[in-house]
């Protein structure tokens, strides 16, 4: 409380300026991650749909970063563009999940299709990674909503 009444609007600029640049370096992360997830276990179309996806939420956080520094100066504004900022990276994480689930299920479908009797206790083996992966990416959403649940709190103080 007392480090509120002392800031004066420099200080704000500089927490704001803070809280943009771990916004970016989060998305820089998300990037990463999918793409080491592309490389592991997805396909083709699923592949081009994360790709997609991407680019689209990049794009929307850059308008949200501009305005967030359109409004520097009134305190209620910013606090709004933190929280959608945070609401955008629960929406990737979704969206990066969903995308998981449905080559996991196609994986599924392609072995059962495809496979004889004889080569059914490799399919188990494949699905056990699957789900090492899923419990794997489960763990990796769970920090990252951690962190930009600390990083929002950073920019709204």
């Amino acid at each position: 409380m007392m480090r509120m009444t002392m800031t004066t609007d420099d200080d704000d600029d500089d927490d704001e300026g803070r809280g943009r640049t771990t916004t970016i370096t989060m998305t820089m992360m998300m990037m990463m991650m999918t793409l080491m997830m592309m490389i592991t276990t997805m396909t083709t179309i699923t592949m081009l749909l994360v790709i997609v996806t991407i680019m689209l939420l990049l794009l929307l956080m850059t308008m949200l970063l501009l305005m967030m520094r359109w409004r520097r100066r009134s305190r209620t504004r910013t606090r709004t563009t933190t929280t959608t900022t945070t609401m955008m990276m629960m929406m990737m994480m979704m969206t990066m999940m969903m995308t998981m689930m449905m080559t996991i299920d196609d994986d599924d479908d392609d072995d059962d299709d495809d496979d004889d009797d004889d080569d059914n206790d490799d399919d188990d083996d494949d699905d056990d990674d699957n789900d090492e992966m899923m419990i794997m990416l489960m763990m990796m959403m769970m920090m990252i909503t951690m962190i930009t649940m600390i990083t929002m709190k950073i920019t709204i103080l």
